[in-house]
């Protein structure tokens, strides 16, 4: 199952709100280099190109649909196809932002370092990574997964582990001069009751999920997954649901 631009921005509003916050958090300076890793279909770039106008603002994303998406959205700014693991460019930045994507990415013990040796001085890396492993849409999608019949394919099927504010602080605070981290809970209504929330995490984390299932299967597991997010999620009186999405972020700046 690729990565779909039109699926991933049916709740864009939902989903530009916390990189909005992010790059808001990022202190003021003199930027000629910003680069956006992760980029999607272009949301969070287009936020960071009108935070820092003047910059050279570059989008990065390893899904040949996202980019063509982003392209057709900011057809002045320039996006290359690159995986962020494996991402090494020669030339530093004074704005690394990463809106939703590291938590895709294994290892940040050794990924956060890579990426402020990126930084030029006085450069910030400005990191918001989903922190919800532990809530019931992930939960529910974990106990689907290894009690459905297609068990064999996908109860094995985990995310990189996430970790807590203290770990980034304390691995990234002797690298840079500053480093802010902070968690906030946003809470999504969405009108479409509880098939929306489905469909929101149908364009993330039910990804590794449905990948290796059939178009069958993929619809019983959806079936059964609708059904336990009904009762994890209780409507309101007019059908909307309240969705709980705790979010981590991370900005941290390097001396001048």
């Amino acid at each position: 199952m690729m990565w779909s631009a039109t699926q991933y921005s049916a709740f864009e509003r939902e989903r530009t709100r916390p990189v909005i916050d992010l790059v808001a958090g990022i202190p003021t300076l003199a930027v000629s280099r910003a680069v956006d890793l992760g980029c999607g279909p272009g949301n969070s770039t287009e936020v960071l190109a009108a935070r820092f106008p003047g910059a050279l603002v570059t989008g990065l994303d390893s899904s040949d649909d996202m980019l063509a998406s982003a392209q057709k959205r900011l057809p002045d700014l320039h996006f290359e196809l690159a995986d962020i693991d494996r991402w090494n460019p020669d030339q530093t930045f004074d704005v690394i932002l990463a809106n939703a994507s590291l938590q895709w990415v294994p290892d940040h013990a050794t990924l956060y370092p890579r990426l402020v040796s990126k930084l030029a001085a006085g450069g910030s890396l400005a990191v918001q990574t989903p922190d919800n492993l532990e809530e019931p849409s992930h939960r529910l999608a974990r106990e689907v997964a290894k009690t459905g019949p297609w068990a064999s394919k996908i109860a094995a099927v985990t995310h990189p582990p996430r970790h807590p504010a203290t770990f980034y602080y304390e691995l990234l605070k002797p690298l840079c001069a500053s480093v802010d981290v902070w968690r906030t809970v946003y809470h999504h209504p969405l009108a479409g009751g509880h098939a929306a929330v489905v469909e929101w995490f149908k364009g993330s984390a039910l990804r590794p999920y449905l990948q290796p299932l059939s178009d069958v299967e993929q619809a019983a597991f959806l079936e059964r997954y609708l059904a336990a997010i009904g009762e994890a999620y209780p409507a309101l009186t007019d059908g909307t649901v309240l969705l709980p999405f705790p979010r981590l972020f991370v900005v941290a700046s390097k001396s001048l």
